[in-house]
């Protein structure tokens, strides 16, 4: 049972290493990179949301003006000032 101990302990020991390894390895080159494409790909989305949200903006205008009368009457029709 001992030995097990001591094996795993060290594996974990050896998982820490290895770790540390792989960030040094990164550089600073290739997490500039990487920061940048972080910065990239936000950009990218708040654009995406914006023309969706202007898609969105867009059909609804046109649906409203391709309603029909009857359509308007029951929407508006109590909310119009009377002459």
């Amino acid at each position: 049972m001992a030995k097990k101990r001591g094996q795993k302990v060290a594996g974990t020991v050896k998982k820490q290493d290895d770790a540390v390894t792989i960030a040094d390895q990164l550089g600073g080159d290739m997490l500039a990179k990487l920061a940048q494409m972080k910065k990239d790909l936000t950009k990218q989305e708040e654009q995406q949301a914006i023309e969706r949200e202007e898609q969105l903006r867009r059909e609804r205008k046109e649906r409203e003006k391709n309603k029909t009368f009857e359509e308007l009457l029951d929407e508006y029709g109590d909310m119009g000032s009377k002459f």
